[in-house]
């Protein structure tokens, strides 16, 4: 025998067609495009502080490298006469950081002080890492943009870009 429950009261009826409305529907997606437009800019400034931290962390290891270079140098642990060394005890370019220098008679070998050249994480332009970077050479003055090509004191992002502080990223 079949037993003919009653329907319970959310469920429909015969006499009416259950779903949702259109206000309700216009109403869910109005809730949920305001959520987006509050996410999607926390979202962007997320972003950009990681590459913040990028920047940072290889103008460090960078600016790091050059400064052991110059240690190395003046404590004689290479010999003046290298290739890869301009007269005052600084690289004359970055790649002689990757491809290293020979080392004084008494200790023998290369030494290296950069795997490669890193990327600047705002560059415009694309193409090798060397070119994504502006140089300062030790004879430069500090506001210089225009390297003297003898030497590599220093380095800063090329990127016309600025922080979320409001410095340009050219200088940090």
């Amino acid at each position: 025998m079949y037993r003919v429950s009653k329907p319970h009261a959310w469920s429909c009826d015969n006499t009416r067609c259950c779903g949702v409305t259109m206000v309700e529907l216009l109403v869910t997606l109005a809730i949920l495009s305001i959520l987006a437009a509050v996410a999607m800019p926390y979202a962007e400034t997320v972003a950009t502080r990681g590459k913040e931290t990028e920047l940072r962390r290889v103008l460090r290891d960078m600016r790091v490298a050059i400064d052991r270079f110059n240690d190395d140098y003046r404590a004689g642990r290479m010999s003046r006469l290298a290739a890869g060394a301009s007269e005052n005890g600084y690289p004359r370019d970055m790649q002689v950081l990757v491809d290293g220098v020979e080392s004084s008679a008494a200790a023998g070998g290369k030494l290296r002080y950069l795997r490669r050249i890193p990327a600047d994480p705002f560059a415009e332009r694309r193409g090798p890492a060397a070119q994504q970077w502006q140089w300062r050479g030790y004879g430069d003055d500090a506001d210089t943009v225009i390297w003297n090509g003898k030497d590599v004191y220093d380095v800063h992002s090329a990127s016309p870009r600025s922080g979320l502080d409001g410095s340009p990223y050219a200088q940090w």
